[in-house]
């Protein structure tokens, strides 16, 4: 059975340094109403920016890795290393939050996801009325990168489960894996409180880069993967905090520091997916499988699944009996499209990436009003007809491609390079397929074929303006 949105009874904070700025940082959690989603806001900053946790916004960056963090960017305001917030959010299964920080970056407490759960769970969890929104993993997703040997997995389940396996080929921590099958039974106890971490070689390499300026060993876990003499104690004592002596502990753990979990690494790399995928703007129903994640294959990840989701949300909106092989039906098309008999010639979508490709169907019949003079006794479906039909499945393309797609139109406003190959029969099963060449806020050119039998019958460059209805009602 669907579950209920969340949000939280009062509002409440936590103050601490953040990891990497170092700077002393408060956030404030507010409730917020049904379908917010999970909004941040610096309020050190004089611009009023609200940045939704949505991957859109998440800040792209060559140097994502070194940053070892999750930031979210709009307007010129960024908040860095929001992932272990998102993964208590999503732990706790809250879904409307107002986030307010004083900062650029959260505290980082611990190190864990524990502090932020604890305060969360102090306010209160508030179920409110509307159902939460899920993106339901209906076929398999997956992402492979071949250089950095990662793998993410998405399958279908009525559920949520999540695994993820590491091994770093180094004897310091070796091969681990962790799977998490019940958010409500076991992400407190078992999950939240997993702590960063970082190899002791890359403690002067984040110290020189500036990062970890609020990192001590109260808040991270320093694997030992090197002799004391081969890096500089000074710094890392210095930079750390350390009082006394730096030494290789027995477990190999800086300064022997003890795991909460023997396998406290994995379940850390856990909780960061689970905070990154929940940028993808809903609860996950599915099964996540990952090998050697971090946070730039999560996120990347975390883009397709949003995409994804969009499209679900956009057949959930105009279709209301699920077909297998059919995104839009024509009874669908018609509460997308403005056109009607007889100069509706789409019967189908049966594939759509939103403001990207598309692919519609058109059966030709011989009982088509266009045959009786085009020609009497020799009936071919006209070119312009055809090339009507081209457009009116990139129209469908365009139109879910925008925030607002009810409020607006498409109107053709040129066709380049069009060609016709092949004459078209009554019985005829015509496949159109549309991609996108260039997007820009009120206008568009896509390139599309026309298809019977697999073989192209026309295609044609199209130009397309995108208007407000209510504005073209007026005139």
């Amino acid at each position: 059975m669907d579950k209920k949105q969340r949000t939280i009874e009062r509002p409440i904070s936590f103050t601490g340094v953040g990891l990497h700025t170092g700077e002393q940082s408060t956030i404030t959690f507010f409730p917020a109403p049904e379908n917010h989603g999970i909004v941040f806001k610096r309020k050190d900053v004089a611009e009023d920016v609200e940045i939704p946790a949505i991957v859109d916004y998440v800040l792209r960056d060559d140097s994502i890795d070194s940053l070892r963090g999750t930031n979210l960017h709009k307007d010129g305001v960024t908040i860095y290393t929001v992932e272990h917030v998102l993964a208590a959010v999503a732990g706790l299964e809250i879904d409307n939050l107002r986030v307010e920080l004083s900062a650029s970056e959260p505290p980082v407490g611990d190190g864990s996801a524990m502090p932020f759960v604890n305060v969360l769970m102090e306010a209160g969890i508030q179920e409110q009325n509307e159902l939460k929104n899920y993106l339901v993993i209906e076929e398999t997703h997956h992402y492979h990168d071949e250089q950095k040997g990662i793998d993410i997995v998405a399958l279908p389940l009525d559920d949520f489960r999540i695994t993820v396996m590491i091994d770093y080929k180094n004897p310091a921590l070796g091969s681990q894996h962790s799977g998490l099958f019940s958010l409500e039974k076991e992400f407190i106890t078992e999950f939240a409180p997993a702590r960063t971490f970082c190899f002791l070689h890359e403690v002067e390499m984040l110290i020189q880069q500036g990062l970890i300026k609020g990192g001590n060993l109260d808040n991270a876990i320093v694997i030992c993967d090197k002799e004391l003499s081969e890096i500089n104690e000074k710094l890392i004592r210095d930079s750390l905090k350390i009082n006394g002596k730096v030494f290789v502990g027995d477990n190999g753990i800086l300064n022997n520091r003890p795991l909460r979990f023997k396998n406290e690494p994995a379940r850390h790399k856990l909780l960061d997916l689970l905070g990154d995928l929940f940028l993808v703007g809903a609860p996950i129903k599915g099964q996540i499988l990952a090998a050697r994640p971090g946070h730039k294959s999560n996120i990347e990840f975390a883009r397709r699944l949003r995409e994804y989701y969009k499209k679900q949300q956009l057949t959930r909106k105009y279709q209301q009996v699920s077909r297998k092989g059919v995104v839009f039906d024509f009874n669908a098309i018609q509460r997308i499209l403005p056109h009607r008999y007889p100069f509706l010639f789409v019967d189908r979508i049966v594939e759509f990436e939103a403001g990207k490709r598309i692919v519609g169907v058109k059966n030709v019949t011989g009982n088509e009003e266009f045959f009786q003079g085009h020609f009497p006794g020799h009936p071919i479906m006209p070119g312009v007809i055809i090339i009507e039909a081209m457009a009116q499945t990139g129209g469908i393309m365009l139109l879910n491609g925008e925030e607002n797609p009810d409020d607006k139109l498409v109107y053709f406003m040129g066709m380049d390079k069009v060609r016709f190959r092949k004459p078209v029969f009554p019985g005829a099963q015509l496949v159109f397929e549309l991609e996108m060449l260039k997007k820009r806020a009120t206008s568009c050119k896509m390139y599309g074929k026309a298809f019977v039998d697999g073989e192209v019958v026309a295609e044609a460059e199209l130009m397309a303006a995108i208007v407000d209805r209510e504005k073209n009602n007026r005139a």
